[in-house]
């Protein structure tokens, strides 16, 4: 089997809550790219390793996931029915045209249960008529100004038919889409913190700065941990309900802190507060803390294979990358709070060490940016399991907090 490298994107409702995610993917060095090959082939090697290497549920959990398709797949996949409709989302790709048997092959594929997507989608006459036999219409917003998102929106109007704004790359920018009425929102604004004025953490954050700098002081032993853990209410909580979850299945119940303290020991304990701290915001969706968590695994993962670190420095550097879009403060700024050390500090602010490389690393492959990866140097196939691996990880540990 080919070796393909596979990322996901989410694409969020207007309460920015996860609807589904579309499957970024190519093939590895070696191997025959998505960019030259054709689109049937392409469409065809993701499934196929999706589906039969990785398993879907391994990669979206419950959520549906977006494939990009061609014309010629979408006319087959209609007649012979290999997909299971309720978990994919067909994507159309932009040269594809309202011919007889396109418009055919879409209604028995909704009527077979399927949602159809229009991709990148441009008005033409050649492609105005596949909006009536479509469920959402992909627009590209990057480049377009408000008044010609708005007249766009206009055009493709359509009775039931809901509208996805792609390439948000800003809260401003989505917050603009909110209001001109999109429904589903897909781009990297969620990985921005907001325009902030001034550079001071804002206020209402201080408290998780202060536990995340108490949590970080290099000299910490089990009474300090438990002490620092005990004086928040909502921490001690989450702790002991994941402590008594299905994830460690213990003997019997585990009723204090510092039973938990002992139980895991200083290190690992201190990676979960952490993890807990950034995760009690209830104001930051799910699927953010989701990400931060598989990008730290993820981290921890590469950093061991590759360099032999400690896997706690690289998993506090994945997971503190995002510390910026979590409490709205320039990264630099909330990082002068923190008592870490120079290695995590460069990794972080200037991408220095084997800890930036590894960062680096993680945070292209999230982007989808292939080119960069393959001229890394790291092995594809094993970059490629640790993002298997994270997201699966980051599934089992917060399942009773974060369903799928």
């Amino acid at each position: 089997m080919s070796t393909v490298f596979v990322a996901r994107q989410p694409v969020f409702t207007r309460d920015l809550r996860l609807y589904g995610y579309e499957l970024l993917f190519r093939a590895a060095e070696g191997e025959q790219r998505a960019d030259v090959m054709d689109d049937d082939l392409a469409t065809s090697r993701v499934l196929l390793n999706t589906f039969t290497v990785i398993g879907l549920e391994e990669v979206v959990g419950r959520y549906p996931a977006l494939v990009n398709v061609s014309r010629d797949f979408l006319v087959r996949e209609a007649r012979e029915r290999t997909l299971p409709a309720r978990r994919i989302v067909l994507e159309l790709l932009e040269s594809v045209t309202a011919e007889p048997e396109v418009l055919e092959a879409m209604d028995a594929l909704r009527a077979a249960g399927f949602t159809l997507c229009l991709d990148d989608f441009v008005p033409s006459p050649e492609t105005l008529p596949l909006l009536d036999h479509a469920d959402i219409v992909k627009l590209e917003v990057e480049g377009r100004s408000r008044e010609e998102l708005a007249a766009l929106i206009e055009t493709v109007a359509r009775p039931g038919l809901r509208v996805l704004a792609e390439k948000i790359e800003s809260r401003q920018r989505f917050q603009e889409c909110l209001e001109l009425g999109f429904h589903y929102f897909q781009g990297y604004f969620l990985s921005r913190p907001r325009t902030v004025r001034g550079s001071s953490v804002p206020v209402h954050r201080l408290p998780t700065v202060r536990l995340l700098a108490a949590i970080q002081r290099e000299q910490l032993d089990v009474a300090d941990l438990e002490r620092i853990i005990a004086t928040d209410v909502g921490l001690s909580y989450r702790l002991l309900r994941y402590m008594n979850s299905a994830y460690y299945q213990l003997q019997r119940p585990m009723d204090s802190i510092r039973q938990a303290v002992l139980y895991l020991g200083t290190r690992e304990m201190r990676r979960w507060a952490s993890l807990m701290a950034i995760s009690a915001m209830d104001d930051r969706p799910p699927e953010l803390i989701s990400m931060l968590t598989v990008r730290a695994r993820m981290c921890e993962l590469l950093g061991t294979q590759f360099h032999h670190g400690d896997g706690d420095t690289y998993f506090t550097i994945g997971l503190f990358s995002g510390l910026d879009v979590v409490l709205d403060a320039p990264l630099k700024d909330v990082l002068k709070a923190l008592p870490l050390s120079r290695e995590v500090r460069d990794a972080l602010l200037r991408r220095k060490g084997s800890g930036g490389k590894v960062l680096d690393c993680v945070l292209h492959y999230e982007a989808g940016d292939w080119d960069w990866l393959e001229l890394s140097g790291y092995p594809a196939a094993q970059i490629i399991q640790a993002y298997l691996d994270a997201i699966a990880w980051s599934r089992d540990a917060f399942r009773h907090q974060y369903p799928g």
